[in-house]
């Protein structure tokens, strides 16, 4: 079937093909830098710990800024549309002495404002609160040692001067993200105390003054994970509680839920309460995992969400690092995936079925539901393909290949 026999089809049931096609293009997702390097950053050679890890030895990974900046460009080159950069603070550049977390500033970040002003795209940010000597028995911001929280203070200060001189550089707001291991791996005696101490230490962080129209702060929650399988600080209750008193945003990631629950449910509850929703698109396997994501159900509910509550309300960023493939590949599909099921969710008569639901039809409803799946989605993917000159199939995977043995097997 060609795109304007797709065209046609969709027209029958009122959806727009060339709507939604100009829609996705707007749709700019922020591409997280740490999957090119396994969550390494450039301050040591000893990788990511304290609280996050990766898995895999795969070949080619970046060790230097300018091998991470010549692989996100690659990337960036197969997938259709403008995006973002989302990086943590440990991908700082710096000169001839790393200057340690507590002291880092905007002179260590003006290489990717540079690199990202040249390609007139705008930049996220997060502090980083793990890899780190100062998390002290799995700890930070909710440590019990008052030298180790007012280090961590000091860094989320400096990260949201930095996420100011971003947003400000680039012309463009900046979300800023604040995700912290803190837990316990067995069972606590004090579950209040850490809460506490996490509340008081983002307190001195965010009365910082800081510009609200281009800053946006964003607070994540975590479940569980390795080594912290008993009691994590920022549950997920804790965090919505403490960002909606606070007026920042919650934000939502994939993979810090329990497996059996449906995060797309929870969208709904937090655009009504919070007005915008933060969310990190991951996917666990048995734990909070964060394997590339795929076209699967969980990911087509988030982007049906997404698409229905309108676009503009979301802050769209991906989270995920798996060092057993090629980690270009990983990006590349990862984002597709996000605009192939956001692109299917905008090929819905969304309007249609909601009134259907209203209605109580749920036979029709259903029916509809079903059938829709196997509408020509291909063709007008194809098409948003063409007009942004990347390819549409899996030909992109031939030219990471290339890529893999002409750069990435000479490192």
């Amino acid at each position: 079937m060609s795109y304007a026999e797709a065209k046609k089809k969709y027209a029958k049931i009122g959806v727009d093909t060339e709507k939604a096609i100009e829609q996705l293009g707007k749709i700019a997702i922020s591409m997280h830098c740490w999957q090119g390097d396994d969550v390494g950053g450039f301050e040591s050679v000893g990788g990511a710990s304290n609280g996050i890890q990766t898995t895999g030895n795969y070949p080619g990974k970046a060790t230097n800024p300018e091998q991470l900046m010549a692989d996100v460009d690659f990337a960036m080159s197969l997938i259709p549309g403008k995006h973002r950069l989302n990086l943590h603070a440990c991908y700082g550049i710096h000169k001839d002495k790393v200057v340690d977390r507590d002291k880092i500033g905007v002179e260590q970040f003006k290489p990717w404002v540079a690199w990202a002003k040249e390609r007139g795209i705008g930049l996220d940010f997060n502090p980083t609160f793990f890899s780190h000597a100062n998390v002290k028995d799995g700890l930070t911001l909710s440590s019990p040692d008052k030298a180790i929280r007012e280090f961590w203070i000091k860094h989320g200060i400096q990260c949201l001067k930095i996420a100011e001189y971003m947003a400000k550089e680039c012309g463009s707001p900046c979300a800023i993200n604040f995700w912290c291991p803190d837990g316990f791996k067995d069972d606590p005696s004090d579950r209040l105390g850490p809460r506490q101490r996490m509340a008081e230490s983002l307190d001195r962080i965010f009365k910082t003054k800081y510009n609200k129209k281009l800053v946006i702060p964003t607070f994540e929650s975590k479940l569980f994970g390795i080594g912290v399988e008993s009691y994590t600080v920022n549950s997920h209750e804790f965090v919505m509680g403490y960002a909606q008193s606070r007026k920042i945003l919650a934000l939502l990631d994939m993979g810090h839920f329990h497996l059996t629950e449906n995060v797309a449910d929870k969208i709904s509850s937090f655009l009504m309460f919070f007005g915008k929703v933060a969310f990190h698109i991951s996917r666990p396997v048995r734990w909070d995992s964060d394997h590339v994501i795929r076209q699967n159900d969980d990911l087509r509910g988030a982007a049906q969400e997404i698409v229905k509550m309108g676009p503009e309300n979301f802050i769209i960023a991906l989270d995920f690092f798996d060092a057993s493939i090629n980690r270009i590949a990983a990006w590349v599909l990862g984002m597709r995936n996000m605009q192939k099921e956001l692109l299917k969710a905008m090929l819905q008569p969304n309007d249609c079925l909601k009134k259907l639901q209203d209605e109580g039809k749920f036979t029709a409803q259903l029916v509809y539901q079903e059938e829709l799946k196997n509408y020509p989605m291909d063709e007008v993917w194809a098409e948003f393909c063409k007009r942004e000159k990347v390819p549409a199939g899996e030909d992109w995977f031939k030219a990471v290949e290339k890529y893999e043995k002409d750069v990435l097997l000479k490192r």
